[in-house]
């Protein structure tokens, strides 16, 4: 009897375990379009052989990147063999599908894991998802729960912008980024190359760009009038452009350069005086800002040089689109330029508004000419938007809607919502940013279709995109700070159906998220768990109500007060409390017995 009750025991416990595996909360970001989960789970080790069809060169090299992808994550080495081989296995497979280039099908049942798509890319993001179901805890037992996803993105366009002009990233930091987009299948890399403070991008044609153009005497390192005057700068070879172009192709991310034009082009016209309208002479400022000096519009010598360059940046890239700046070009020099005033007068032009109409079209006829498209900063609308020009609407969503509404291709990137430059906490708790407030649960609650458009011109959203201007933002771990979480809230709101969309879920996902970040060495901010206050004030009786509030799942929160700092033994928040006037509210998030945020405090004062 004795044997057969510990049998039971036994029996029960192995169940008891396996039921545990596969009811867990998976924490997959984005969330995919469909998933169910099945009893049982898939047991990964060193008896699963990884399986793609051979003879697709494409197929073979992405499951070489998976072998990779499972070592840094886990420790294990898994066997590569054919697709005929008999076993436990992880298979790779191309076949028709309804999912376009980038949907996959993923299914795990106990003797098998099978990715299907019917391009390369779905199989990318297949692997992206697998990633996602590996234990970051380094577990000796890696055990997949069963389940089936469909999944495709909602928009083809999921990008992020670096700014390299104001601040130079280095080529391996530039891969970091790259891969970091990808793993939250996002894919596109907008590389901003070419700045007022730095020009970027080594063009044989004019070597001063990057012998002069590329570097400055000091860097505006905080707001106001505070100069690191140590030089700063460089910039990146062909043969560097090159391999991060092909880097970023094996991870299916588009690389989009920016090449800035008429305005943010001072850096240029400090290489090459007589492209301007004064004739120089130019210094690379120190100091951010919107600079007056811009290419000259009536000089024919502009066009031929902007074409020289753009030939060359064909060459080293191969998106049919090409960024063309267009944003913040005072018109003061234009205004006074004869050269400028007589193309006024000969084209016909109302005024300078229409000068840089003008400037904007004949530099996509070009690009037009060579396959290429342009897409540039909402201001291109101004005085007459190009014939085949998309744009990417920053200044709010009403460059988007107008350009939409005229059968123009829309990237929503307003900087209410996608500049991750801003401060992404309480600005007292946070390093310096340039301004604005963009916590996680602005990016994250942003919709990018607008709603003053019809169905037949939502068409025109391409989709959604991150901002990394880099002003303040002078490290790589600093831009990393800068960029996730939110890059995980983009991803989602750029990858998943708006209905699938779940605030209080997506915290719980994050949770382990954080950890796929600590995995990888991303140095990711924890200001989602920093206390902000929703204040409501009774006047009359001297009091306020105070609700304490986190961008964390199921935040513990402690308060005081008297002054003192927030501890375990101070008053747990369990919801909204009276506080009388001339009291200070400190607060902070603790989570296993220690506290993980800063300290949050308001003063109740009223006016």
């Amino acid at each position: 009897m004795a044997k057969i009750f510990y049998f039971l025991v036994f029996i029960f416990f192995c169940f008891k375990v396996g039921a545990q595996e596969s009811d867990q909360q998976l924490s997959l970001i984005p969330q995919p379009l469909q998933m169910e989960q099945h009893a049982g789970y898939f047991k990964l080790d060193r008896n699963v052989t990884v399986k793609a069809d051979g003879t697709d060169a494409e197929l073979d090299k992405l499951a070489d990147l998976f072998l990779q992808g499972v070592y840094d994550r886990t420790g294990l080495s898994l066997k590569k063999g054919k697709s005929d081989e008999k076993g436990k296995s992880i298979l790779f497979e191309m076949v028709p599908d309804t999912l376009g280039n980038e949907g996959y099908r993923l299914s795990v049942t106990d003797k098998e894991l099978v990715v299907q798509a019917a391009k390369a890319n779905g199989i990318f993001y297949g692997i992206q998802t697998i990633y996602q179901l590996l234990p970051t805890d380094q577990r000796k037992s890696i055990l997949l729960p069963s389940l089936s996803i469909v999944d495709k993105p909602r928009f083809g366009w999921r990008g992020l912008m670096l700014d390299v002009g104001r601040y130079f990233y280095s080529v391996e930091y530039v891969k970091k980024f790259i891969d970091y987009l990808s793993m939250h299948k996002l894919n596109v890399f907008h590389w901003h190359l070419t700045e007022d403070h730095g020009w970027r991008i080594a063009i044989k044609k004019y070597p001063r760009l990057t012998e002069v153009g590329a570097w400055r005497s000091g860097t505006n390192f905080q707001p106001g009038n505070n100069i690191d005057h140590n030089p700063h700068g460089g910039f990146y070879t062909q043969e560097e452009i090159k391999e991060v172009v092909a880097y970023a192709k094996d991870r299916y991310v588009t690389v989009v350069p920016e090449i800035e034009l008429p305005g943010h082009s001072l850096a240029a016209l400090a290489a090459y005086p007589d492209l301007s309208c004064t004739g120089g002479p130019f210094q690379i400022p120190e100091k951010w800002g919107i600079q007056e000096d811009i290419y000259c519009a009536g000089k024919e010598e502009v066009f031929v040089f902007l074409e020289n360059v753009l030939a060359e940046v064909f060459e080293l890239f191969p998106s049919e689109i090409i960024h063309i700046g267009g944003d913040e070009a005072p018109k003061k020099r234009w205004s006074a330029c004869p050269h400028c005033q007589k193309r006024i007068k000969e084209e016909g032009l109302k005024d300078e508004h229409e000068l840089q109409s003008y400037f904007i079209t004949r530099v996509e006829r070009f690009l037009n000419s060579k396959g290429r498209k342009i897409i540039g900063w909402d201001e291109i609308l101004e005085g007459g938007l190009a014939p085949n020009a998309a744009v990417m609407s920053w200044r709010g969503t009403k460059g988007g809607i107008a350009a939409a509404k005229m059968g123009h291709p829309v990237v929503m990137t307003p900087t209410s919502h996608m500049y991750f430059d801003y401060f992404q906490g309480e600005p007292y708790l946070e390093p310096y940013a340039i301004w604005g407030h963009v916590p996680l649960r602005k990016v994250y609650g942003y919709e990018p279709v607008p709603e003053e458009l019809t169905i037949e011109e939502q068409k025109y959203i391409l989709g959604v995109q991150g901002n990394l201007w880099s002003e303040f933002i002078h490290s790589p771990e600093m831009n990393e700070y800068m960029t996730y979480p939110r890059g995980a809230a983009l991803a989602e709101i750029a990858w998943s159906n708006a209905e699938r969309k779940d605030w209080e879920d997506f915290k719980r996902r994050l949770e382990e998220q954080y950890n796929r970040y600590e995995q990888k060495g991303i140095n990711y901010s924890r200001s989602a768990y920093q206390v902000y206050f929703e204040v409501t004030d009774d006047v009359g009786r001297n009091t306020s109500t105070v609700n304490l509030l986190t961008d964390s799942y199921q935040p513990e929160i402690y308060y005081t007060l008297d002054g003192s700092e927030p501890t375990l033994q101070s008053s747990r928040f369990e919801g909204p409390f009276e506080v009388p006037i001339h009291k200070t509210v400190r607060a902070a998030t603790f989570k296993d017995g220690q506290r993980i945020s800063p300290v949050s405090l308001r003063s109740i004062v009223h006016f």
